[in-house]
């Protein structure tokens, strides 16, 4: 598995470097790489996760499902609280960005592609337990981070979120067994089957938009990227390794908790009038370097967990 996993991250990476080059070459500019981004999230990603529920019911992906999102949960708190205590409030106007970028992962942009190349549609199934965890928080706790108060509205904004209604048809079409006919499920298979290319071509554009050498003289990037990619993981990792759950499904929560910080941060900063330049280094510097940490930790997993 770590050997899948290396040559995927390395395909990854040649990904990234074809969106750097078109940001670049100015094929691909700010607008349009952020509309791209949303169309990745709002279609592309919720039918990646309804088609990854396209499968024969059985008792043991039900388990697996509910494991996912109780691991899913502890994964989440321990972030949480390690962010409350290694991340300083007083003095740092940034305190809002780098505790959310400490918290909560590209489980979606980064996630879904390497838990589809590993596990196949059993990954994107319980890394889709983590992405509606991610989505539940990041409009609850998330915003009264970003805000100092989260409100019943956010919530609800939440809950209407393309992958919680994804998420929530899925199931209802896998307890039913209801399948799509050919013609449609191969339409949607088409479009899910975007979502890797079109991630990492994304992630490479924002990369490129941002000045590689002034991040790589701020030292509080640094003291982040050591928290979002190392402690919170391994954290995850301990947790893991004494609750003993199903692999399959322990690998995929750790591989999402290894994830970079989540783009989402970046859009929250534009919407809540935060340093969204300060959330863009952050988003690009773990998105380079988690490219080194993630095969690390699933070699890990493979010793601790099998």
């Amino acid at each position: 598995m770590f050997l899948i996993i290396i040559n995927q991250i390395l395909k990854m990476l040649l990904l990234m470097l074809v969106g750097y080059l078109c940001y670049r070459l100015k094929l691909i500019d700010q607008h349009s790489n952020k509309s791209l981004a949303n169309l990745l999230l709002m279609v592309i990603n919720p039918i990646l996760v309804i088609m990854s529920l396209q499968t024969d019911y059985s008792p043991q992906l039900i388990s697996g499902l509910l494991t996912a999102f109780a691991l899913a949960a502890v994964s989440h708190l321990a972030a949480i609280l390690i962010t409350r205590v290694l991340i300083r409030q007083t003095g740092n106007p940034d305190y809002s960005i780098d505790s959310f970028s400490c918290v909560y992962t590209n489980c979606a942009f980064m996630g879904i592609p390497l838990a589809q190349s590993i596990f196949g549609t059993n990954g994107v199934l319980y890394i889709t337990a983590y992405s509606v965890v991610f989505n539940l928080l990041a409009w609850t706790h998330g915003v009264s981070v970003m805000t100092g108060a989260a409100s019943l509205k956010d919530l609800k904004k939440g809950l209407r979120s393309p992958m919680i209604i994804a998420c929530t048809l899925g199931l209802i079409l896998f307890f039913t067994q209801i399948r799509f006919p050919t013609v449609i499920a191969d339409t949607m298979n088409y479009i899910g089957g975007m979502n890797t290319p079109l991630a990492m071509m994304i992630a490479g554009a924002s990369v490129a938009q941002t000045d590689l050498f002034q991040m790589l003289r701020n030292k509080k990037i640094y003291q982040i990227t050591l928290i979002k990619l190392l402690l919170v993981p391994a954290v995850t990792l301990a947790a893991l390794t004494l609750i003993r759950a199903d692999f399959t499904v322990a690998c995929t929560i750790l591989l999402a908790s290894a994830c970079p910080s989540a783009a989402t941060c970046t859009m929250f900063a534009l919407r809540f009038q935060k340093n969204y330049q300060h959330a863009s280094e952050l988003y690009a510097f773990t998105t380079l370097f988690s490219l080194a940490t993630i095969p690390l930790f699933i070699y890990a997993a493979e010793c601790l967990l099998a």
